[in-house]
């Protein structure tokens, strides 16, 4: 300080530790010392966090320091500013002066500023002949520039950490992408597991992290998630390993089969003629049975036929009912007594929602026919919960339909994307 010597708070303003504690840290600068204030102050902003200032009071640093005649701090330059408040509220855009005194008090508080107050209180500066300061009272920005290399230290550890957290958030958002993904697969390929249980267990995770959450709950959650994205595709890549295994067994078992020369002969039934039977008798006897084979074979055909077109409509999959009322809450009001608790319930339910949305009865009887019954079901569940988005709830039922019977209709993206939508954490970190 330019004194060298402790300075009291004018009038009832008392003196305290760490005001003493300030100006004895402000007389520790290095001879020819120096810093631009501008980025200076830009640390602070970055540092306000660990600084326990509010952004208000570095609004009003920042009106202080334009009152500094140099770009950069030092001694030689002088250390004390001494605008009046009303000048303050000018260039704080217009901030009341009762607010300016509190903020400026915080400031002090923090260690940034001192009060170098004059015998009067006021703020002034008494120059020499040649129009050179001999002394001023006001603020002093001494702390500024002796803890200069500890805020820009500070302001870099806030930065680093902030760097930090986006990583963690990324990686995060990463995971649960990955999870959802192989979760939605997995119903949607039917793989064997738990996966309601797993689905809730996922937002279990997920709804568990605040909105404005530290580097160390996002590493908790993300740890949580990486483990479970893991014991998924262990799961599902042992139930692959599994499928190639069973799949080389029966093409092995094919080969076989068909490399037996004695195949054919095997399997047709014997034609023999008896003993004493005419050329006649024999021709009978095995045109007979071929006509008897080749209409039993396009009767085979028709049958498959049949049976490949059935398994090409109906084939979606059926999910589990515990994630089609996570996903479609709004169905269970219209089941018996209120509530849903198993499929048949849920079937009962659709047809009220059927009846009330305008869907036809022979929309909804080929919707059953085509999907299955609890398929269906699921579908007006969802039909129901995006019936604003929805004109006709007949037409929309039909469309989805004829999807299915072409095969190019699933359930499982559109019952996972009701089921974020309606999750009651939507839009947290990832």
């Amino acid at each position: 300080m330019e004194s060298g010597s402790v300075t009291t708070p004018f009038g009832r303003r008392p003196m305290t530790f760490g005001m003493l504690a300030s100006q004895a840290a402000a007389r520790k600068i290095e001879p020819g010392q120096s810093i631009d204030k501008w980025k200076l102050y830009r640390a602070l902003c970055e540092a306000r966090p660990l600084l326990g200032v509010t952004d208000r009071a570095l609004a009003i640093l920042n009106a202080l320091l334009s009152f500094y005649p140099k770009g950069e701090i030092s001694e030689d330059n002088g250390l004390v500013v001494f605008p009046s408040n009303a000048q303050l509220s000018l260039r704080a855009h217009g901030m009341a002066e009762q607010t300016i005194r509190r903020h400026l008090a915080s400031l002090i508080e923090a260690g940034l500023l001192i009060r170098k107050d004059s015998p009067n209180g006021k703020r002034y500066a008494r120059k020499e002949q040649g129009g050179e300061l001999r002394e001023a009272f006001g603020f002093s920005l001494a702390p500024l520039l002796a803890r200069s290399e500890e805020i820009e230290r500070l302001a870099a550890e806030v930065v680093a950490e902030r760097l930090h957290l986006q990583r963690l958030r990324e990686r995060l958002t990463l995971c649960r992408r990955d999870v959802t993904k192989l979760i939605e697969m997995a119903l949607e390929e039917g793989a064997a597991g738990d996966w309601d249980a797993i689905h809730l267990h996922f937002r279990h995770v997920v709804e568990q992290l605040p909105r404005s959450s530290s580097a160390a709950q996002v590493a908790s959650a993300l740890d949580e998630l990486e483990l479970l994205r893991e014991e998924i595709t262990n799961q599902l890549e042992m139930q692959i390993k599994t499928h190639n295994q069973s799949g080389n067994a029966q093409h092995f078992e094919r080969h076989i089969q068909n490399s037996n020369p004695h195949f054919t002969s095997e399997l047709e039934p014997s034609f023999e003629p008896k003993q004493g039977a005419t050329a006649e008798d024999r021709s009978a006897g095995r045109a007979e049975p071929i006509a008897q084979i080749q209409k039993d074979e396009g009767r085979n055909e028709h049958v498959s036929g049949a049976r490949a077109a059935s398994a090409a409509n109906g084939g979606l999959k059926s999910f589990p009912l515990g994630l089609v009322l996570q996903a479609c809450p709004e169905i269970a009001a219209y089941g018996p007594q209120g509530s849903v608790g198993t499929w048949r319930d849920l079937m009962a339910a659709a047809v009220v929602v059927r009846s009330m949305l305008g869907v036809s009865p022979s929309a909804y009887e080929e919707a059953c026919e085509i999907m299955g019954a609890e398929n269906a079901a699921t579908v007006m569940a969802c039909v129901l919960e995006r019936a604003g988005h929805i004109n006709s709830a007949g037409g929309y039922l039909r469309d989805l339909t004829r999807r299915a019977e072409r095969g190019e209709f699933a359930i499982g993206p559109m019952l996972m994307a009701l089921a974020r939508t309606n999750s009651p954490v939507r839009g947290k970190t990832g």
